[in-house]
């Protein structure tokens, strides 16, 4: 039976690749952004209304944050690639399988890093050489902010099936729904009721329990192969398994950054608490720039997954050099246009000129950085796409993390700047984007069409 295509879903099969793509990576990008909005919002509201050290605390958690939210989208992205797979080959047997254990598998996963992340957020902060005078609200902001785990679990699950079958607005209205609600509720939490930290991780796990509610209520109604069923909602071991074998990888892989970066803030933390703030207040843009190029690359996993399943080898091809244009494209202009615009970005953190004048050191290394980052991920989305993530996850783990902390130890040791510890981005992701494209070149030609 043949999967039908509605006025919301894309052929990614058929047509011009240069428009589809950028037509399915639109409403992408402004959904990430406004999950960007969630965590960005905390650092605004806190940094402008509770002062430097509320902006400090919640900016200490910005990188557990993304690891337990890269786990769950690492997780998401073998969603999508699986259920494109199925949705391009037309198994929708398959495509329901899929979607049931998904939803399933992200709805514990994110339960098991809200009790895990609670159970051990302390011990981690101490590790990290949190301030003294950060840890207790960075303590008490992560905590909360956890709990919204699952609905974040389910949310992009629910996301990453939709933007398999093609359907990247409706949980853009989602996420522009909850974004307005978000700052609504930042600035009522923190300024009518005086919550500070509190205030604004309440508010974002609300936002986060909104637009999960949303995207299921989605599912659960329509009468797609892909919709949800209560009485379907079981684990499939075939699917299960791989799910995990694209997923967990990638997942691990956000896991290994993270990591990796936590070395990183321990660096910055070296540094007296003023570029601590500053280094919080200007990493803002990181979330900014890299979700608006991941719309880039889950296109590269979607489409590359439809037409690997449909059997065109070209449109393989290409695929993933348009990918790799147009987020290269978008990372560049992002990150030269927020250093042009360095004062007035800043100045949505905070007042303090001294915090300012530190976030300025890492807007200035990293505006061009940004761009080189899409050559290494747009090629491990394209090799997911095609089922691998294996060997480019331990390309990854050498080329971008062991190589981080290598360069540490070595580089940052050795000259003691902050501007020697920002540098380790783009010479990382320089060196791994080679290994990454060398190896996607490998695994595409191998592929058999009939």
């Amino acid at each position: 039976m043949k999967t039908r295509i509605k006025s919301y879903e894309m052929d990614f099969c058929e047509g011009s690749l240069w428009k589809k793509i950028l037509l399915f990576s639109m409403p992408l990008m402004f959904s990430n952004v406004l999950q960007v909005v969630f965590n960005m919002s905390d650092v605004a509201v806190v940094g402008k209304f509770a002062g430097p050290i509320a902006l400090g605390a919640v900016g200490s958690t910005s990188i557990l944050v993304t690891l337990f939210t890269g786990i769950l989208l690492g997780l998401s992205s073998g969603v999508n690639a699986l259920t494109a797979l199925y949705i391009g080959s037309k198994n929708e047997k398959d495509v329901r399988e899929t979607v049931h254990t998904a939803a399933i598998l992200c709805f514990c996963t994110g339960v098991s890093i809200t009790l895990l992340g609670i159970a051990f957020s302390r011990s981690i902060l101490t590790a990290m050489h949190t301030k003294e005078e950060l840890i207790e609200d960075a303590l008490i902001y992560l905590r909360i902010y956890l709990l919204g785990m699952p609905a974040l679990g389910i949310f992009n699950f629910g996301n990453s099936v939709l933007s398999a079958a093609g359907d990247t607005k409706r949980p853009l209205y989602f996420l522009s729904l909850a974004g307005v609600l978000n700052v609504l509720m930042n600035l009522f939490f923190v300024i009518v009721c005086r919550m500070n930290v509190a205030g604004v991780a309440i508010a974002s796990i609300l936002a986060q329990y909104f637009s999960a509610a949303m995207v299921l209520v989605l599912l659960l109604r329509t009468k797609e192969c892909f919709g949800l069923k209560p009485s379907a909602l079981k684990i499939s071991p075939n699917k299960l398994k791989r799910i995990i074998r694209i997923g967990i990888p990638s997942a691990f892989q956000y896991a290994i950054f993270a990591l990796a970066n936590l070395f990183v803030q321990t660096g910055v933390n070296s540094f007296d608490h003023v570029m601590v703030e500053g280094n919080s207040a200007a990493s803002n843009a990181d979330p900014l720039v890299y979700d608006m190029m991941a719309a880039f690359y889950t296109a590269c996993t979607s489409f590359i997954a439809r037409n690997y399943g449909a059997q065109k080898k070209d449109r393989i091809r290409k695929s993933f050099l348009i990918c790799m244009f147009y987020s290269f494209l978008v990372g560049l202009i992002l990150g030269v246009g927020i250093y042009l615009l360095r004062y007035p970005f800043l100045g949505l953190f905070t007042n303090d000129s001294s915090v300012i004048n530190a976030g300025i050191k890492r807007l200035s290394v990293m505006a061009l950085s940004y761009s080189v980052s899409a050559f290494m991920d747009n090629s491990i989305a394209a090799s997911r796409g095609l089922g691998r993530t294996i060997l480019p996850t331990v390309m990854v783990i050498l080329g971008s993390c062991v190589f981080r902390i290598f360069w540490i130890y070595t580089v940052f040791a050795y000259f003691k700047t902050i501007e020697s510890l920002y540098l380790l981005y783009v010479f990382s992701w320089l060196i791994t984007a080679i290994a990454e494209i060398l190896y996607f070149i490998k695994i595409f030609r191998k592929i058999q069409v009939s």
